[in-house]
């Protein structure tokens, strides 16, 4: 990418909606444009975990702005993720249908340890490098993430479901702000967070940072009411003033606090009970507040997408199959040959389009085996049910479930990716994927030279795979399989069909 080109990240918090423009300078992110809104989409959930049509609606207004912001932005300069909210909504799929449309780019739901290591990146990036240990902790609308890292790499990640929005709706019900409705909510956010203790607490890190909204809030009323020693310094001294200020005036909408802006008082209760319990958790004596979130990590992400050698989604994949103890050869052998294949079957496609998915193939190639330690006996839905619930850095949910499909149906029946049948792309990926399996099945390097394969828009004729004279008494095993996975194809819209020698 060069200097001077923009880039977007948009962060669909639970809390707010968040847009940041950036143009690239000398390999580093500057500010173009910034906006926010509160939308509140976490606060629209009901008991079922649906979104209200309210709710969805909100967020869709919300999307109709920044999209005109947009305007002329290619979709390799686009990055939209979601966080919380939509992890549990039921009925997401309907808001992102809508969503998508009305902003005219896709929107990745991303676990919450990648969101964990994207608030890293994006921190990372705004502080002075150093071989210090790090803590960093982002409490959202719905979600606590806390990072252990140093320099920007993220080492320990983890994400609970807790937060200023479902913790002001829990414990601070029609805004009444206690001493009784703060001990019930500190307690209960520690008996949730119990675990950072031991993962994230005072001896895995050196200095603690803090970052986005609630953080924000509290950290500039501090620094607005002098109750701070150093600029944008959260003490325990803090804390305390502050939970007691908020105590005295009773009532959320009653707040007159500066640093407390009014779309953020009715949630800074819960925002400050769930910050107080992580400073007894883990022994935070002094929290520095961060400039630096979620959105810029996706901005960075962005640029280390550019170049396979720092995606960091190529490690991530090899650790995954590290774990599962995947043949490694095997899967190179089957990603060389299916990526041969799909060379001649490719759809037209911008090259960054292509780009990704020819490492979507070559990834499912590497990480087709890894059910199988759990049993030989369909493995390819264990691998399957890997992906689909695995924490992978670098991926979001969406980009998982096709690799997950792309696991699941490399062997057996096509029936079950019946929802799949309408997504040309995909399809060519898993024809090149099946075929490749089929002709590594001996654990041994194909032969390749001249074996063709084209793609025929007629329908029930859409692949014709040609073999060269006397390869089916070459390969007898081979062809046996071929013929097995024409009539595999046949029962799809498809079709595949052997020509040359295979016929």
């Amino acid at each position: 990418m060069h200097n001077g080109n923009r880039l977007a990240a948009l962060d669909l918090g639970s809390n707010s909606f968040r847009l940041e423009i950036a143009r690239l300078e000398l390999g580093q992110l500057q500010r173009m444009e910034y906006y926010k809104e509160t939308v509140r989409q976490g606060g629209g959930l009901d008991a079922e975990r649906r979104l209200s049509p309210e709710a969805m609606q909100r967020g869709w207004n919300c999307l109709a702005r920044f999209a005109e912001r947009l305007a002329g932005f290619k979709p390799s300069q686009v990055r939209a993720v979601a966080t919380q909210t939509l992890r549990e909504a039921r009925n997401r799929e309907e808001f992102l249908t809508v969503a998508q449309q009305i902003l005219g780019f896709p929107i990745d739901v991303i676990s919450g340890r990648e969101e964990a290591r994207l608030i890293y990146q994006g921190v990372a990036h705004m502080l002075p490098q150093s071989d210090e240990r790090r803590l960093v902790l982002d409490i959202g609308g719905r979600s606590t993430e806390l990072i252990i890292g140093s320099g920007y790499q993220a080492q320990t990640m983890e994400s609970y479901r807790v937060g200023s929005v479902a913790w002001s709706m829990r414990y601070f019900q029609e805004g009444v702000l206690s001493l009784r409705n703060f001990e019930r909510a500190e307690i209960a956010a520690k008996a949730l967070l119990d675990d950072a203790a031991i993962t994230h607490g005072r001896r895995h890190w050196d200095v603690a940072y803090g970052c986005s909204g609630s953080v924000g809030a509290i950290a500039d009323t501090l620094l607005l009411a002098h109750r701070t020693p150093e600029r944008y310094l959260v003490t325990r001294e803090g804390l305390d003033w502050l939970r007691d200020k908020l105590i005295k005036t009773q009532r959320a909408e009653a707040i007159k606090l500066e640093g407390i802006k009014e779309e953020r008082k009715a949630v800074i209760g819960g925002g400050l009970a769930v910050l107080r319990a992580l400073f007894d958790l883990l022994g935070v004596e002094r929290l520095q507040y961060a400039y630096g979130a979620l959105r810029h990590g996706a901005l960075y992400d962005m640029l280390d997408r550019q170049h396979q050698d720092s995606d960091v989604r190529a490690a991530a994949i090899d650790a995954l199959a590290a774990r599962f103890r995947s043949d490694v050869e095997q899967g190179a052998r089957i990603s060389r040959a299916a990526l041969r294949l799909f060379d001649q079957l490719a759809p037209p496609a911008k090259r960054k389009q292509r780009q990704e998915l020819e490492r979507q193939i070559d990834w499912a190639a590497r990480l087709h085996e890894i059910g199988s330690r759990i049993s030989h006996a369909d493995y390819h839905k264990h691998g399957a049910y890997i992906l689909d619930n695995a924490d992978v850095a670098g991926f979001s949910m969406h980009e998982l479930n096709r690799l997950s499909h792309l696991v699941l149906g490399h062997r057996g029946k096509l029936r079950k990716l019946e929802s799949r049948f309408g997504d040309a792309a995909f399809m060519r990926q898993l024809m090149a994927l099946r075929l490749a399996v089929i002709l590594c099945h001996a654990r041994q390097e194909p032969e390749l030279e001249q074996i063709g394969i084209t793609a025929d828009p007629a329908p029930g004729r859409g692949f014709t795979l040609g073999l060269p004279p006397g390869w089916a008494a070459a390969w007898p095993q081979s062809a046996h399989l071929l013929r097995e996975e024409v009539v595999a194809w046949q029962k799809t819209p498809w079709g595949l069909r052997l020509g040359g020698d295979g016929r």
